[in-house]
């Protein structure tokens, strides 16, 4: 099959399983989907969303997580690791809103990454589902897929994004993104798994599917 031809018969499989994808990143607002993208960096989303809420009902805002000692906001993250710095970043992050935002989160992927904590990926998923921007964030699931469908060399995340996004039409990224993510954790996990049993790998996927 061509990469075209792949495209065109993911999107349908994936249509079919995840219809109505959503980011399992519990959240009310870009600023608190930021936080909590932030915090899952080496941390699963069901301990993200453990976390958020005590974190959220001491502040769920820039202005007040601002005043909030990066001691306090670690010792309330610890579970998500990387405690020091996630804590440094939220609050540093929350003080240059206030100052040079107007404690707004920006709507641009150069304002966004010039946050402290806040990469590329935290970024394009801040502008996709904050802000409607078509990106495609790719993570671990993402980067692994792309790989074992042949849409990719995997040799960077850097590099999948810039395959996938040659690959798939822009008005799809915003959902795509989501339904990869949710396939793999359903279907194409990382370790243990029968290319031929699964729903996209045995149609299009290559012979070896390890990364």
């Amino acid at each position: 099959m061509t990469k075209k031809e792949k495209a065109a018969f993911i999107v349908t499989r994936l249509n079919e399983l995840f219809p109505d994808p959503e980011v399992s990143l519990r959240h009310e607002d870009p600023y608190t989907l930021l936080i909590a993208v932030l915090l899952s960096a080496q941390c699963t989303d069901e301990r993200v969303n453990q976390v958020t809420p005590g974190l959220f009902r001491k502040a769920d805002n820039p202005a007040d997580m601002a005043q909030v000692s990066r001691e306090e906001v670690e010792d309330i993250i610890r579970p998500c690791g990387l405690a020091p710095a996630k804590s440094k970043a939220i609050v540093g992050l929350s003080q240059i809103l206030m100052n040079q935002h107007h404690g707004e989160v920006p709507h641009t992927f150069e304002e966004l990454e010039a946050l402290p904590g806040v990469g590329h990926k935290t970024a394009s998923v801040v502008m996709s589902q904050a802000f409607g921007v078509p990106a495609f964030p790719v993570d671990t699931h993402i980067h692994r897929l792309a790989h074992r469908w042949g849409l990719s060399n995997g040799k960077s995340v850097e590099q999948t994004e810039k395959d996938l996004k040659r690959i798939f039409d822009r008005s799809l990224w915003n959902k795509l993104h989501l339904q990869i993510i949710y396939f793999g954790r359903a279907y194409c996990p990382a370790r243990a798994h029968d290319p031929a049993a699964c729903p996209i790998c045995s149609v299009v996927g290559k012979k070896k599917t390890a990364p």
